[in-house]
């Protein structure tokens, strides 16, 4: 189909369009977040494991405060029932998800296959709305607790103390404005922030094992405050499940280690269609960075507990938000602190920019399939203004607090968690797994319990979810109303049959008649074209040929047509079309035909019955509906020259 001529754009449009990424190919930027494009050769998997360490590794700068806050002198018992969750429960449903996604879809894209037509939609525009709350709080946490490093440092200190909310305003827009210029995340960089994190975070556990054998009473008067505050092992482990929720923030990590897949060599044998080896790898990149993870997870929270004086987990003390980095400083010192705190600050950087990516290619994967994002949606610079505008909003009702963000990341990471943990176990039903079955469905109600109890006790996080929820659902809705007489289909292709109908039609007058399906009998056809003579005045010998469209999925947007040609009762040539929409597949035909014949189609109609308000909405949400103007309207959008527009007739 001849693409419509458009002005020449201005400089500054020409800029910010560049690199249009439909869905998230061809130039747009990848990241660990994203479903990154099938590179040329894949990487070891254990590289490709640090993609995901860049965010998942990263909570280390936070996540033993937060434990602290919340637990207090259990946060290591509490960390131990995060590690039993992550081991027990995360772990096989990530596992599964690889294996029902091996292309790095994730769960969202598993339970889009298992809902359809606009329930679907809706159910996938409110996960995409907790994944935003979950990157956009990634880039706004990751931020903040890099600036209280910053602020924090001793050498530093004096001169940023009170600068927090400025310094992570500063670093959101250093990170918008390096998507602006362009930004290509590479596994090496990912490999080497990843390795000298873990090995300065070993060298900080190995000094404070040290410090703890070398002053045991640390341990006792731990153990004996723990005693005398909880009792027994059963208080301990029963108020250990109760303050869960708030370490959920070490759950982080899997959908990204999901996400990475397409960059996993896997095995020379592996096709597309069946990627044994990457599936295979990708079950090892996640088991060991679980592993790893909850192994400093455990550590970490034991030596920040026993070492840390409590007040010191407080907002405005010195280990609030960066407790390993205060046990570097105070037993390595200021310079190997200093060396720590500039490592903790790279990788949640890159973090942040993992995030920023995930977000630039998950929303041009499902927005524009589905007509609900305007067409500059899919330029990566406009996206990366409104993410950084929206960044800022977030930092500004946060007031750049490590701990009041905990609760709105948590939700994002839950809500899609349980929405893995959903999927794997209808995966497992289907397939007729009952012992799979059941084991994911328990794991499904732990992470829907701790959910709940998140939200409720941190209601920051669904506050926020909502309202990216109700913004992605009204523009995805405007939006879809905005184009709704627009061309939709991709590419048209006629079988032999409906080939021979239109070639053998060019050399005469090309007259469709368009009929919706009713009996397909005789006297259908035959009153069908009596009653268009008869309409439109044309002479008894007048040839046609019917084109009928059967409405398939309606909440689909755009999508290949593929026309069918049948010959009924011996004379009555008919084209077959299914479509999510009968005037779009009307008008690409026509225009195909226009331009692979060279002639002027026309097109005969009936009038609809009923109130045109209520058509619109039929053709709005079912496909169907006024046909005859919105054809037209269709081919108006499509060809601006009246001249080349094929012709609509209504009688």
């Amino acid at each position: 189909m001849t693409a419509t001529e458009h002005p020449a754009p201005s400089r500054l449009r020409s800029w910010m369009l560049e690199g249009l990424s439909d869905m998230g190919k061809g130039q747009g930027v990848a990241g660990p977040h994203a479903t990154p494009e099938p590179p040329h050769r894949g990487q070891a998997w254990y590289r490709v494991m640090c993609l995901t360490g860049v965010d998942y590794f990263s909570t280390l700068g936070y996540q033993p405060g937060i434990a602290a806050l919340a637990a207090g002198l259990l946060s290591p018992v509490a960390t131990v029932v995060l590690v039993v969750v992550t081991l027990a429960g995360a772990l096989p449903v990530y596992r599964r998800v690889a294996e029902e996604s091996p292309h790095g879809e994730g769960s969202i894209a598993m339970l889009e296959r298992l809902l359809t037509f606009w329930k679907g939609k809706l159910f996938v525009l409110t996960l995409l709305g907790f994944a935003a709350t979950d990157f956009l709080i990634t880039i706004t946490l990751s931020a903040a607790d890099a600036s209280t490093h910053l602020v924090e440092n001793p050498h530093l200190t004096d001169a940023l103390q009170g600068r927090r909310m400025l310094i992570t305003l500063l670093l959101v827009a250093l990170l918008g404005a390096v998507f602006l210029k362009g930004f290509l995340e590479a596994i090496g960089v990912a490999v080497a922030l990843v390795a000298t994190y873990l090995v300065l975070n070993a060298v900080v556990v190995a000094a404070g094992f040290w410090h703890v054998v070398t002053a045991g009473h640390v341990v006792t008067d731990w153990s004996h405050a723990l005693t005398a505050e909880h009792g027994n092992v059963f208080a301990m482990v029963g108020v250990s499940l109760l303050v869960f929720p708030k370490l959920a923030l070490g759950l982080s990590g899997f959908e990204t280690g999901v996400a990475v897949m397409p960059h996993v060599k896997g095995d020379p044998g592996d096709t597309e269609g069946h990627p044994a080896g990457r599936i295979r790898d990708t079950k090892k990149l996640l088991t060991t960075a679980a592993l790893i993870m909850s192994v400093f997870l455990i550590v970490t929270s034991f030596l920040t507990t026993v070492l840390i004086p409590e007040k010191e987990f407080e907002s405005g003390g010195q280990a609030n938000g960066r407790a390993l980095a205060y046990l570097a400083h105070e037993y390595l010192g200021n310079t190997f602190g200093t060396v720590y705190d500039v490592s903790t600050i790279a990788i949640l950087w890159f973090a942040g920019a993992s995030a920023m990516a995930g977000l630039l290619n998950l929303m041009p994967r499902y927005l524009p399939r589905y007509g609900m994002a305007p067409h500059w949606a899919r330029a990566v610079r406009p996206m990366v203004l409104v993410f950084t505008l929206i960044a800022f909003l977030v930092t500004w009702v946060f007031d750049a607090d490590v701990d009041a963000q905990g609760g709105a990341y948590a939700t994002g990471v839950l809500v899609l968690m349980s929405s893995a943990a959903i999927a794997v176990t209808i995966a497992a039903r289907r397939a007729g797994q009952r012992g799979w079955t059941v084991a994911f469905g328990v794991v499904s109600a732990v992470l829907l319990y701790v959910t709940v109890v998140n939200v409720i006790e941190r209601p920051d996080g669904v506050k926020i979810g909502a309202c990216f929820i109700a913004g992605i659902i009204a523009v995805s809705l405007l939006s879809r109303l905005a184009r709704a007489f627009e061309l939709r289909v991709t590419d048209v292709t006629l079988d032999p049959l409906a080939d021979r109908f239109v070639r053998d039609m060019a050399s005469r007058k090309m007259r469709f008649i368009a009929n919706e399906p009713d009996r397909r009998d005789r006297a259908e056809y035959r009153d069908k074209v009596e009653q268009i003579r008869e309409d439109n005045d044309l002479p008894a010998h007048e040839d046609f040929v019917f084109a009928e469209v059967t409405v398939t999925d309606p909440s689909e947007f755009e999508g290949r047509l593929v026309v069918r040609g049948e010959v009924l009762h011996g004379r009555y040539r008919v084209l077959v079309l299914e479509s999510s929409s009968i005037p779009n597949a009307l008008a690409a035909l026509l225009l195909h035909v226009r331009d692979t014949t060279g002639c002027t189609p026309h097109i005969y109609f009936e009038w609809t019955e009923g109130s045109p308000f209520t058509n619109f909405l039929r053709f709005f949400l079912f496909g169907q509906g006024e046909v005859a103007p919105v054809t037209r309207e269709v081919l108006r959008e499509a060809e601006p020259d009246p001249a080349r527009r094929p012709r609509v007739h209504t009688g």
